[in-house]
């Protein structure tokens, strides 16, 4: 049986600094050859002179096929390749060299809330967003409704955007995006956006789409998500196909595996990074009690978190902040450090030092968690730094009892205190049988 979508051989190259002067009978040719199903194959050739023309590629040989149905993950750190491979089967952008091969109606929701705009009130936007992505008028009519309650904006349906929270907008382009019944859907970390609840009904509207038998190529880097919606997965790093397609479990564990190798790695010299960039971060440590540097951290102990940044010439940081991200290996964030709720917003700051934060008693349960870092100044983000390293957490005393506490009652502990009858009893220390 055919493939519901194919890629065979595929390959995407950006000359850096050079503009497509492309004549319309060449755009006509590459038209032709999509209709036909086919794509261009540069020749040796071809492919020494983009080489010699600076070309950078952002993916090498990619070959995999996916049948009807099938729901397939693509994971892989920032600048792996996710995004541009979907862009391909999308028909956003062609490819350099390989064939595409897309059997069916195909919809992609790449970036939620493009082709917004901000005049035009709710109601309008749902039906301009919709014919953008596909859907004929009479499906919007018929949809309508649905959509609008799933976005919970009813009220405001006929206001113009423009006056929308952020949340409202996300909630409302989400909801037409979602609504859409291709044969083929490719899906790019949505589910990033919005508050928890909304992210909840979000996975829960994919699985729908999964369950209801269409193809479906689902980006994330919530490895719980991909784990729970997708029956087959694949790793991406550095463009190339690093594994598979093969078990959800398997794809899972080779890229939670990639992440150890990050520890010690010259955060300084990490280019996939977002952000203005005028103040960047330039190194992570994890520090004890001692400020001896810790490889493996203990659950109860004092632990120090030292963000080193450096400031580019002429910029002076005002109203910097810093936030620690810490989420399981598996993907769901597990709390933040932020200094800015913590009241310290650096006014001044030096052009090149340290931020760091301090716990007294690490409250993380046993296992394997990853690290992001994010530095603004003023509500600016200037650096954002994903997986910036894998740490591990031991199991330890946090109460005081003697009591190990197991990683399955949650990823954070808490202090505690307990009362019979209203009075504080003695806390009672296990470990010495008392």
């Amino acid at each position: 049986m055919a493939h519901a979508v194919e890629m065979v051989g595929v390959g995407k190259a950006y000359r850096l600094g050079v503009i497509d002067r492309a004549m319309l009978r060449d755009d006509a040719v590459r038209a032709w050859a999509r209709w036909r199903g086919r794509r261009r194959r540069p020749t040796g050739e071809d492919a020494e002179t983009q080489h010699r023309q600076g070309a950078v590629w952002a993916l090498r040989d990619i070959t995999f096929g996916l049948d009807e149905g099938e729901v397939l993950g693509v994971i892989g750190r920032n600048g792996a390749g996710k995004s541009t491979a979907l862009k391909l089967l999308s028909q956003v952008t062609a490819p350099t060299r390989g064939e595409i091969r897309v059997r069916g109606r195909i919809a992609s929701l790449l970036e939620v809330g493009t082709g917004f705009h901000p005049e035009l009130t709710g109601r309008e936007n749902v039906f301009l967003n919709g014919a953008i992505l596909g859907m004929t008028k009479a499906e919007i009519r018929r949809k309508f409704d649905e959509i609008v309650e799933f976005s919970e904006v009813a009220a405001y349906i006929d206001t113009p955007v423009k006056r929308y929270s952020s949340g409202m907008y996300v909630r409302l382009a989400f909801a037409v995006a979602a609504h859409l019944e291709p044969e083929i859907l490719v899906v790019d970390e949505v589910l990033a956006v919005g508050d928890a609840g909304f992210q909840r009904r979000c996975l829960g509207k994919m699985g729908e789409v999964a369950a209801g038998g269409r193809t479906v190529l689902f980006v994330s880097h919530n490895m719980a998500a991909v784990q729970s919606l997708c029956t087959r997965a694949l790793v991406l790093k550095g463009g190339r196909l690093d594994y598979g397609p093969g078990a959800t479990n398997g794809a899972v564990d080779h890229y939670l595996g990639q992440l150890k190798d990050l520890v010690g790695a010259d955060l300084a010299d990490r280019s996939d990074r977002r952000g203005a960039g005028q103040m960047r971060l330039t190194g992570f440590r994890c520090l004890d009690g001692a400020g001896r540097d810790l490889e493996v951290l203990a659950c109860g102990n004092t632990t120090e978190f030292v963000l080193a940044y450096e400031c580019a010439e002429d910029f002076r940081p005002d109203g910097a902040q810093a936030r620690v991200v810490i989420r399981a290996a598996s993907g769901p964030t597990v709390a933040v450090l932020n200094s800015e709720a913590n009241g310290l917003v650096v006014r001044g700051a030096s052009p090149a030092g340290t931020l760091s934060c301090t716990l007294d008693r690490l409250p993380l349960t046993q296992g394997a968690y990853i690290v992001d870092l994010i530095l603004s100044t003023d509500g600016v983000t200037q650096d954002w730094v994903r997986e910036v390293a894998a740490i591990t957490v031991e199991t330890g005393d946090f109460y005081g009892t003697g009591m190990v506490t197991p990683p399955t009652h949650g990823g954070v502990l808490f202090d505690q205190e307990w009362r019979l009858n209203g009075v504080t009893a003695p806390r009672t220390c296990l470990a010495k049988g008392r």
